[in-house]
């Protein structure tokens, strides 16, 4: 009562319109800065998602120049392989061509090669002695040509014979038996010499033209390989086996060198690549007591040859004999044939180092046969003339090259033909 009088009087004195008037004005304040409120809160809200979209702008930028790069790859690869292909049908058509000029080349001369394995040995040959036809053979060409026959040639004849390893004393044999016929007239100039002397030296090794031969009723048949180490006997054992195996034998091997590791290991590989059985103790057993079970294991599996190795120590002859002596006495407790050969395998390189070996193993054991390795790349090949001469022991096999095929059964007249040969 009392407020609605000061109300009243406040009124009537112009006050309480102005309060009231204040009122809704502040009402409207409060409701617009209400209203204002959530247009700051979306204003926030708006700018963040425009950053949001210029990092989204900016994130797409490298993914363009990405894209942009792979394209690039891309055709640079695509260019890459049409330029290969086109390499390729360049080539493909070069071929053709090449092919379609083929026709033109005859066949025959190909087919008679293949018919014809020993002119390809021959060649191999050839090529294997060029070095001691410098010395021998075709090298004497050039020193009989247009000569006359007179004590000069013999002495520069003589001369060449010695530097190719012929040895003295079948040197001097050569040489006395030219001027005993040169004395009766039987020879004109020096090129009928150079004939008179090509059939002389084929005289001498057709004396030891002998190749071995396997008798099918020895079985197994026993080949006792003895040289001094480094001179090839391993690798001939396993080109050997290898040969005899291409025919239909059964072949085994016996790692009788027992003082060397490497020898043992060696003649392994070789039975592994060629699928020959190969009887081995460790390195220091008895050599005799190897190859005795190899010959058991032989009889009981039904080989057809064995192939044994032995050391090739020359320290002390009596030991090497005592050896050789024992291997062969075990041998005969199972055969009393055994063994069936005894081949010594010497370095042709060596010269007359070779000679000296052969008189050694000679004289240790009944030697049978002889295999002369490492022609090729020698100019000592004349050392082959000697040790016919001297030894008179058939040699067997004469080794050309590294190739199974370059262990050949040797032939006195492909070899004379090879060493006088002029042709390269």
């Amino acid at each position: 009562m009392t407020e609605k009088k000061k109300r009243g009087l406040l009124s009537w004195l112009g006050f309480g319109d102005e309060e009231q008037s204040q009122k809704p004005t502040t009402e409207e304040s409060v409701k617009e800065e209400a209203v204002e409120a959530p247009a700051a809160e979306q204003q926030p809200t708006e700018d963040v998602a425009e950053q949001a979209e210029e990092k989204t702008t900016v994130e797409q930028e490298p993914e363009n120049v990405e894209a942009v790069l792979a394209e690039a790859e891309a055709e640079a690869e695509a260019e890459a392989e049409a330029e290969a292909e086109a390499e390729a049908e360049a080539e493909a058509e070069a071929e053709a061509e090449a092919e379609a000029e083929e026709p033109q080349v005859p066949v025959a001369p190909r087919v008679q090669e293949q018919e014809k394995p020993t002119e390809s040995f021959f060649a191999r040959l050839k090529r294997s002695l060029s070095r001691t036809k410098a010395n021998i053979g075709a090298g004497f060409f050039g020193l009989f040509s247009g000569k006359k026959i007179d004590e000069d040639l013999f002495e520069e004849l003589e001369e060449q014979l010695l530097i190719a390893d012929v040895g003295m004393n079948t040197t001097t044999k050569i040489i006395n038996n030219l001027t005993e016929k040169a004395s009766r007239g039987d020879l004109k100039d020096g090129e009928a010499l150079y004939g008179l002397l090509k059939e002389e030296m084929a005289e001498i090794l057709s004396k030891v033209e002998q190749p071995l031969e396997i008798d099918t009723n020895k079985t197994p048949y026993v080949i006792l390989m003895v040289g001094v180490n480094g001179v090839g006997k391993t690798t001939t054992i396993g080109k050997l086996a290898k040969q005899f195996q291409s025919q239909g034998k059964k072949v085994m091997l016996a790692a009788g060198d027992t003082f060397r590791a490497a020898a043992v290991e060696q003649l392994q590989v070789w039975g592994e690549r060629n699928n020959v059985p190969v009887i081995a103790q460790h390195t220091g057993a008895d050599s005799a007591s190897v190859i005795y079970d190899a010959i058991e294991a032989a009889k009981a599996r039904g080989v057809d040859v064995v192939i044994a190795d032995t050391a090739g120590r020359l320290q002390n002859k009596a030991n090497l004999m005592e050896e050789l002596r024992k291997i062969v006495r075990v041998m005969k407790k199972i055969d009393d044939s055994a063994p069936h050969e005894i081949m010594l395998t010497l370095d042709a390189g060596t010269g007359q180092n070779a000679i000296s070996q052969a008189k050694l193993f000679s004289d240790v054991a009944p030697l049978t046969g002889i295999t002369l390795t490492k022609l090729d790349g020698t100019a000592k090949g004349g050392v082959i003339f000697a040790i016919a001469d001297q030894f008179e022991i058939p040699i067997r096999y004469i080794g050309v090259g590294e190739g199974i095929e370059d262990l050949r059964p040797f032939e006195t007249q492909e070899f004379i033909d090879a060493l006088f040969s002029r042709e390269e």
